[in-house]
């Protein structure tokens, strides 16, 4: 698909079933790095599915059972990372880009540009949302946008979820984390961690009227202009043949492990400024601190230390907890009474010993 120079495409595939989505995904991709499709901003939706990461078990990661009797279906991305929760209460956005666009290959970087130019867009209808590192947007300190990226060959394919309405509870149900967590308690304090445009506008916006604001600050950003597209026979015909192998129970349960392999295991200890509580998902094999969930009654100004504090340590070696623990304090003013990193680590690592112990 031949466009003039400095035009990219844009194209809006609609709200589609999880599986037809990540086919397109992989069409899209390989095409881009084979240098048959053109840069391409990509809109999407879809209907109520938990996607995993590719490298990730449903067994461990999802309540299979809540899934399967709530009509939400079980899917696996092309791509690593964590298991998501998505609806049509959420507007999908995909860059698809050769890197000499990008001129670094920097995830961090390319993370932080693209993310700043959509912050600027979400800004544009009517609120302040800006980057938070390393690759989420928010609002006043509440996540309104979660991304991620990933570069096949000189390929990348950046992806982001903006929030137009959500359901806070529904997302913490689908997802296998600790049911303390599903507290009335934990589920408002998880809708103060997380916002959405409605909310924040006190109307949802037309969806044309969000598109135009991200592809008008994308544009503005890369220094092109965006024509409306669709997709060529090519990819067509390779999101013809990727779906078959994709929307198959082969794919889903390519990878299968027990939840036993990784636990949510809990340790809690009083200190002078009050009970830490911590929650870790564990997986044994791979010695990884999947994720980490603190609650408790600890003085802790700001009180969004230990959000940010959770998503720093999400899916690190076990080896780096001391180190990102360290870093992480060391890069900000926070007043902890007499609470210390060093306590906090300590929590982190009885819980581990705890997820050693029973295996």
């Amino acid at each position: 698909m031949e466009l003039p120079v400095n035009t990219w495409r844009v194209l809006d595939t609609g709200t589609r079933p999880a599986a037809e989505n990540i086919a397109l995904n992989r069409a899209l991709l390989e095409l881009r790095q084979q240098d048959k499709s053109p840069n391409t901003l990509r809109f999407l939706g879809f209907e109520p599915c938990a996607l995993l990461g590719f490298h990730q078990s449903a067994e461990q990661e999802l309540n299979v059972e809540y899934c399967n009797t709530h009509a939400v279906t079980i899917q696996r991305r092309i791509t690593g990372g964590g298991a998501i929760y998505f609806d049509t209460t959420q507007l999908g956005w995909e860059l698809y880009l050769h890197k000499r666009d990008l001129g670094t290959a920097d995830m961090t970087a390319i993370s932080k540009r693209i993310c700043e130019a959509v912050a600027r867009g979400i800004s544009s209808l009517g609120v302040a949302a800006q980057f938070r590192p390393r690759n989420d947007i928010e609002v006043e300190g509440r996540k309104i946008s979660g991304t991620g990226g990933a570069f096949d060959g000189d390929a990348l394919m950046y992806q982001g979820t903006l929030l137009i309405e959500f359901d806070v509870e529904k997302m913490l149900r689908v997802l296998n984390i600790p049911a303390e967590k599903l507290s009335d308690k934990a589920i408002a304090s998880a809708r103060e961690r997380v916002t959405n445009l409605a909310d924040l506008l006190g109307y949802t916006p037309l969806r044309a009227d969000v598109l135009l604001a991200i592809s008008t600050a994308l544009a503005a950003e890369f220094n092109v202009q965006f024509a409306s597209g669709e997709l060529t026979p090519e990819e067509t015909q390779l999101y013809t043949e990727a779906l078959q192998e994709i929307n198959h129970p082969d794919w889903v349960n390519m990878i299968e492990r027990p939840a036993d392999d990784r636990p949510v295991v809990t340790a809690a200890r009083k200190f002078a400024a009050g009970m830490l509580r911590v929650n870790v998902a564990y997986d044994r094999t791979m010695h990884r601190i999947k994720q980490v969930w603190f609650s408790g009654d600890v003085f802790i100004s700001p009180r969004r230390t230990l959000i940010d504090l959770e998503a720093a340590l999400r899916d690190s070696h076990e080896d780096k907890l001391s180190i990102i623990v360290t870093d992480f304090f060391k890069q900000r003013t926070v007043d902890m009474l007499t609470l210390t990193p060093e306590d906090i680590i300590a929590v982190i690592r009885e819980a581990l010993d705890v997820a050693e112990a029973a295996a």
